[in-house]
């Protein structure tokens, strides 16, 4: 195709990035430092109303160090969506708790609140909601069923940095939550995580957690691990929050513009009252998924994403055989769209064109 390619996803590095690490370089201070205490404190009042958060090396990182820190062990149970990255799952797995795979809804893909009340036992310590492609969980529910049965909320927020439900962000709803700085998200940090909660005390086992279990050097509390972020990391993920509201914009302005021009496949649900941050711009294909993905990129140049082939129930690492009938439907129809910021006018109409097209043709 003489057209160039359209990815799925393009990360946006650019010169303010590029300076940001070089003054980093150029100071010598590369571990946890005044970069990392900058970003959590930016972080918080831009995104969280001020919520505290504490900085992580990865996503996965800030899950497993908060279900810790929230005192999840061996003999809990933690309810978890098995339509989700494995992620979700093996930080619960690794604290040696065990996830319980619970249905989502066929709307919004997240937690069905009814199934996860059906699977809540005398070992549950907590459910813990991933707001999907940049939409929030229904945490008035979820939170809900918590407050029924006696036990915690958390959230996945790893794809929805600036997502609210009315006027509350995401990450200020459980116990604690976990935004994902990887590269191909909303923002980045070239690779990193944030824990934001509202308990002081969780707060500060999160940041034992993170360095080797002590705050002051040398005075050990308790066994940690090395979780930290570093000052080059965080220089850039302090040039991406202040771009991150524009880029915001631009994926949702690029849902609107699908929104009223795909005809022929199933597109978003946006519940009522919720702000969607579009991380992916997912539709649904009945018929020959595989098909439709490989006609996207041979014949019209359009990349596209499979986010979840396989239930993460399925997967070797799980091997479970429960019944989760909407999450193996959705595995096998859902396709994300290149919604991305460096979208323009001309890409967004190929994409279009190539979907109906494909859509009418019965690819």
């Amino acid at each position: 195709m003489s057209k160039e390619f359209i990815p799925v996803a393009r990360p946006i590095i650019g010169d303010g990035e590029r300076a940001a690490v070089d003054a980093v370089l150029r100071s010598g201070m590369l571990a946890q430092g005044r970069e990392v205490g900058a970003f959590e404190k930016e972080f918080a009042d831009d995104l969280l109303d001020g919520r505290p958060v504490v900085a992580v090396n990865s996503g996965t990182a800030g899950l497993h160090l908060g279900l810790l820190a929230a005192g999840v062990g061996p003999g809990d149970e933690v309810v978890v969506p098995s339509f989700t990255f494995a992620a979700t799952a093996n930080a619960v797995a690794l604290t040696g708790a065990t996830p319980v795979f619970a249905d989502i809804r066929a709307d919004d893909y997240c937690l069905d609140p009814a199934h996860v009340e059906s699977l809540v036992t005398g070992r549950t310590k907590g459910v813990l909601a991933v707001h999907l492609y940049g939409q929030p969980a229904d945490m008035t529910a979820l939170s809900d069923v918590a407050a029924r049965h006696g036990h915690d909320v958390y959230e996945d927020a790893a794809q929805a940095h600036g997502a609210a439900i009315g006027e509350q962000r995401v990450g200020t709803f459980g116990a604690f939550a976990m935004f994902s700085l990887y590269p191909t998200k909303n923002m980045t940090s070239g690779e990193g995580g944030m824990v934001s909660t509202g308990d002081e005390d969780l707060a500060r086992r999160v940041r034992l957690l993170r360095n080797q279990g002590m705050e002051r050097q040398y005075e050990n509390e308790v066994v940690g691990f090395n979780a930290r972020m570093t000052d080059l990391h965080a220089a850039i993920g302090r040039v991406q929050l202040v771009d991150l509201p524009g880029r915001t914009e631009a994926r949702r302005d690029n849902a609107r513009f699908f929104d009223e021009h795909l005809v022929g496949v199933g597109t978003p649900v946006v519940r009522p009252g919720v702000r969607h941050v579009y991380h992916q711009y997912t539709i649904t294909v009945p018929d020959d998924r595989d098909g439709f993905v490989a006609a996207l990129r041979d014949e019209y140049g359009v990349g596209s994403g499979v986010y979840y082939p396989t239930p993460v129930h399925r997967l070797l690492s799980f091997g479970r055989s429960d019944t989760l009938p909407v999450t193996d439907r959705v595995c096998r129809t859902v396709l994300s769209l290149p919604v991305h910021p460096s979208l323009d006018a001309e890409d967004r109409d190929r994409v279009v064109t190539a979907v109906n097209a494909l859509a009418k043709a019965g690819a």
